[in-house]
């Protein structure tokens, strides 16, 4: 089973940019019923730009149309129409209400039932377990007591779903094993602090869990807000591990138990984590990277690196301190 990265877990409602932004000149009038981020934004598509970390993604966005504010304006391309705001985050949080109704709260799936077994012929189900509408499951796989899968989830084949599971929004590839208790899928954390009442950052992604992934007990994968949140192929998550939207972990990876990733950090391939340790937000960490338990990590780490401590830093420099 090949991973469809076009499925969408929401009903979106195509409404024109002059009606999103009455109060902004729009030379170009088209209906929207997403909107993507600046790497994967082509023609005709909406994106925001909000920091100057992501200057590197503005300057060679595709995007037709930005929401972003006037300083950051300028790091975009000419042709780029540029929609201008006091708040990004604040107003993309406020038209994605707009465009998905009920982004911002996780509803329960009133479509769940007991499996047609007719449906999934070579799928096993343990007791008690609720699928929802138009979900796929691939052959050989196994699916563990008291489990529910909500509508439109997609399991590969010869993947292994333990008891007492819950999983929304999701992409699951081949080969998967998910242990008992984890909850994958979720809406994540996101608020934007206004003055009389934080605003819920709505979520339209999913997560995306590639082939041969293990993930042991009790873990928590929330789906993406904008973006996906991806797990790579064979990498290895122990019990307690939690990541927030929007993260890519890479392939081949070994994540240790009670490590936190905050949302949308960039993880490499081959990179080990040892126990409790945190991974601060919109971060990118490189390839075979070792990081030691316990450690914060607070910006971003370069390929081949061992890092240990809070805040984290270069092993040997970590020892040395140590000693004294």
């Amino acid at each position: 089973m090949s991973i469809k990265k076009t499925k969408i877990f929401f009903n979106s409602k195509p409404t024109s940019l002059k009606s999103l932004f009455p109060n902004h000149k729009i030379k170009r009038n088209i209906k929207i019923n997403v909107v993507k981020p600046l790497i994967s934004a082509g023609k005709n598509d909406l994106t925001f730009y909000d920091s100057k970390k992501y200057k590197h993604l503005a300057e060679s966005t595709k995007a037709s149309f930005c929401i972003t504010t006037v300083n950051l304006s300028h790091d975009l391309p000419k042709k780029v129409e540029k929609i201008l705001v006091k708040n990004v985050l604040y107003e993309l949080a406020i038209l994605l209400k707009k465009i998905f109704n009920s982004a911002d709260i996780d509803y329960p799936d009133l479509t769940l039932k007991p499996p047609v077994k007719k449906k999934f012929i070579s799928v096993k189900f343990g007791n008690n377990v609720l699928i929802g509408k138009d979900v796929t499951i691939g052959k050989n796989s196994f699916i563990g007591s008291n489990t529910i899968i909500g509508k439109n989830v997609s399991i590969g084949k010869n993947c292994v779903i333990g008891s007492n599971v819950v999983i929304k929004n999701s992409i699951i590839n081949n080969s998967v094993v998910i242990q008992d208790g984890n909850r994958i899928g979720q809406k994540g954390f996101g608020f934007i602090p206004n003055k009389n009442k934080n605003i819920k950052f709505p979520h339209i992604g999913k997560v995306i869990i590639n082939d041969d992934v293990e993930i042991a007990t009790n873990c928590t994968i929330d789906r993406g807000s904008i973006d996906d949140t991806v797990i790579g192929k064979n990498t290895y998550l122990d019990n307690q591990v939690h990541i927030a939207h929007n993260v890519k972990i890479g392939e081949n990876c070994m994540i240790a138990g009670q490590v936190g990733f905050a949302g949308s950090s960039v993880i490499g391939n081959e990179v080990s984590i040892g126990g409790q340790a945190g991974i601060s937000g919109h971060l990118r960490v490189g390839n075979k990277v070792k990081i030691g338990g316990g450690s914060g990590v607070v910006k971003n780490i370069e390929d081949n690196q061992i890092i240990m401590g809070y805040p984290a830093m270069p092993f040997k420099e970590f020892i040395k301190n140590w000693k004294k």
